[in-house]
């Protein structure tokens, strides 16, 4: 009886364990929860950033837009109409470079640029002689090139457009190009010659937060640029036809034709889709590998099973009679588990992840080895429950710095611990084990 009493005992112990590992998922959502609310006030510093510095970019080539009227006859006769339409450059190159760094908010940061961009590009004159096709008049004193700028903000400078070898100054546009901001500049040809293939190209420098990206409004669109970003993110409807990267930064090409987007070369401004005009940005992104608050959300999702780790091998000095652990004893190991992601969350964001990381560590294993060598009273305990925490919490880092193998990493941490675990325990008699009154509380036995 006496027996079976205690494996009842150790079977209801271990189910009591288990079930305190769950209950330590509600500090880890809290946390989880902090995190979130931390990203969120980032997110808040960086849009302050942007508004003074210049959002993300999306940028493209002029765009020709000129009034057409033309006249159709009814029953009360002849009725004049008149529509905007919109005609795309030939060729269209963009070089440029970006000089980045990285501007704060508080405690938050995010990568900013200045991009110096060269542009130049051909009017064809067949596109621009088919705007009077068809009894149609284009209205080329009103005509006019914009350019598609996101945030018209961030221009630091633009130079004049030269077009055929006469200048004209950019100013606000009095429109937008489907959606997008603009700047513009009159069309600078009479219309005795304006029907005839006109060569351009202009200069900008233009500031951005975290990403540029480029529209093809061109037939043909070939965009080169370089920076000195080491990380860069090639992201949007086109990757680059070429690339290369190193430490000191990366150079792109992209060539993209009109065959692979979803809007023509010419037609009505009204049919311009603004949602294909979007979809077709291409360009690139400032990436940050793993930044602080994505490090501490990686570290939170392995919270729950270190905790349980610390529970089985409080479990075993238990099982194996070195020590007779409380469940105020339990809960106490894990509330200083779950504190250690706190700590770790409020340093990292003061002195950086790695040091965080480390101090916050150290602490929590110098708290839980303590408070075992005492409660157990016996040094070996507390040295050899230190140990493994120090042994866990080095894992752990490798799992969070990570980028490409974490899930690996961490499915074979596990599934080494779970060996492990079997290992120490494969010559345990669970039936045959004494009665738990033979240790007396919170002492080793003699």
């Amino acid at each position: 009886m006496q027996m079976r009493n205690w494996t009842q005992g150790i079977t209801f112990k271990a189910m009591g364990v288990g079930l305190l590992a769950l209950l330590m998922l509600i500090p880890l959502v809290q946390v989880q929860s902090l995190i979130g609310e931390r990203r969120g006030l980032e997110g808040q510093a960086q849009a302050r950033i942007a508004e003074r510095w210049g959002a993300a970019q999306v940028i493209g080539g002029p765009v020709l837009m000129v009034p057409v009227r033309w006249q159709t006859q009814s029953e009360k006769g002849w009725i004049s109409s008149e529509e905007w339409r919109f005609v795309l450059p030939e060729t269209l190159s963009i070089k440029g470079a970006l000089a980045t760094e990285i501007r704060r908010y508080g405690i938050y940061a995010t990568p900013v640029y200045t991009a110096s961009l060269a542009f130049s590009g051909q009017f064809r004159s067949e596109a621009i002689g088919a705007l009077a096709s068809q009894g149609r008049e284009p209205q080329w004193a009103r005509a006019v090139l914009r350019v598609p700028v996101s945030d018209v903000r961030g221009i630091r400078r633009l130079s004049a457009l030269t077009i055929d070898g006469s200048e004209a100054n950019f100013g606000p546009a009095g429109g937008d190009v489907r959606g997008i901001s603009a700047t513009e500049v009159a069309w600078p040809i009479d219309a005795q010659s304006a029907a005839a293939t006109r060569d351009f190209s202009f200069d900008m420098h233009l500031a951005g937060t975290a990403a540029i990206n480029f529209l093809p409004t061109a037939r043909r669109s070939e965009v080169d640029l370089s920076s000195s970003w080491p990380d860069p993110g090639f992201a949007g409807a086109f990757l680059p036809a070429s690339h290369a990267e190193t430490a000191n930064g990366f150079d792109a090409h992209w060539q993209v034709l009109d065959l692979n987007r979803g809007y023509g070369q010419q037609g009505f401004v009204s049919e311009l889709d603004p949602a294909a005009l979007q979809q077709s940005a291409f360009g690139v992104e400032l990436y940050q590998p793993v930044g602080t608050y994505q490090r501490n959300e990686r570290a939170g999702k392995y919270g729950i099973l270190f905790i349980a780790l610390s529970f089985v091998a409080l479990f075993l000095f238990e099982a194996l009679g070195r020590w007779r652990v409380h469940p105020v004893q339990y809960v106490m190991v894990g509330l200083a588990l779950c504190t250690f992601y706190v700590v770790l969350l409020a340093l990292s964001e003061q002195i950086g992840f790695a040091w965080a990381y480390a101090l916050a560590a150290l602490v929590v294993v110098a708290i839980i080895g303590g408070y075992a060598t005492a409660a157990a009273r016996s040094r070996q305990a507390g040295t050899t429950l230190g140990a493994l925490l120090a042994l866990v919490y080095a894992l752990l880092y490798g799992l969070v710095i990570s980028e490409q193998y974490s899930l690996l990493m961490g499915a074979l941490a596990l599934l080494a611990a779970i060996a492990v675990l079997m290992y120490l325990t494969r010559r345990i008699d669970w039936y045959g084990l004494r009665s738990e009154a033979a240790v007396p509380t919170g002492r080793m036995p003699s």
